[in-house]
């Protein structure tokens, strides 16, 4: 079994209970939850975050069942801006000091970029990006390791300086924390023009890290001259659903799978192919 999750922020912003009322209706297992994007009182800065707000938060969510699988904290963890990146830090810091009054364990990032907005840059992939992003993760890891919570490190292919998964195992080697994993989104991390080998990408990631895969995002894509386009619903594109997550219920019984780009007028069809590929499991 798979626990089925939805983005909290692509429906929309609120209160904890508009936002978790609305999301009620489609009855997702977990969410993932960015606060700054669903909660219009939260900022991108670092010192609001208390054990009762999280609670608050948190008992909205658990009225209807919902379990709160991540917060994202999407972070350039390289920022050019010094200054920008230590807030950026402290803020993921702070995410990681409350995520279990939050009910809790994971907050996730992507790897950034040498460009403020995380666009491609050829630098991001250098040797020096590198170690810069690696020092920042140790230093997100020490806080982990204090409060018993995970930083979740989400691969892309092409643009972030996590864009392979040879760095993807470097960079868990390099810091070797135990409170370190991985969220894993295999159409993210597919290289642009080699998506006709996914099966074949798939279980390389199985078996270069999935011992560390401790969340999952599912979305779709189709292939244009040759090259992957769109993020797109999961049942609207070309990704195998089905070796996905058969690996998944094998592998990560009940891992929190959450589904990306729904909104409440495509919701119902993507939860129907989920349903329909989870019978064939």
């Amino acid at each position: 079994m798979i626990s089925l999750g939805l983005r909290a922020h692509d429906y929309g912003t609120g209160t904890p209970a508009h936002i978790a009322q609305k999301l009620a209706a489609y009855k997702p297992d977990c969410i993932q939850l960015a606060l700054a994007k669903s909660f219009p009182f939260i900022q991108e800065k670092p010192g609001q975050i208390t054990p009762g707000l999280a609670q608050h938060i948190r008992d909205a969510f658990a009225q209807y069942h919902i379990n709160i699988a991540v917060l994202g904290c999407y972070i350039n963890p390289i920022h050019p801006d010094p200054k920008l990146k230590e807030l950026s830090l402290q803020r993921f810091e702070e995410h990681l000091r409350f995520a279990r009054d939050f009910g809790c364990a994971i907050v996730g990032t992507e790897t950034g970029s040498c460009n403020a907005d995380c666009s491609y840059n050829p630098k991001s992939q250098s040797e020096s990006a590198f170690l810069e992003l690696v020092d920042s993760i140790r230093r997100l890891a020490d806080t982990a390791e204090k409060y018993g919570t995970i930083v979740g490190i989400e691969g892309v292919a092409h643009h972030h300086t996590i864009h392979s998964y040879e760095k993807m195992v470097r960079l868990l080697e390099l810091v070797n924390s135990a409170n370190v994993h991985v969220i894993y989104d295999p159409v993210n991390f597919f290289p642009l023009g080699q998506c006709t080998r996914q099966h074949e990408l798939m279980e390389k990631a199985f078996e270069m890290f999935g011992d560390k895969i401790v969340a999952v995002h599912c979305k779709d894509f189709v292939i244009e001259n040759g090259k992957k386009e769109g993020d797109l619903p999961s049942g609207t594109g070309e990704f195998d659903h089905a070796y996905l997550l058969n690996w998944l219920a094998r592998e990560k019984p009940l891992i929190h799978t959450i589904l990306e780009n729904t909104n409440s007028e495509n919701i119902h069809q993507v939860q129907a192919f989920m349903r329909q590929q989870l019978k064939n499991i």
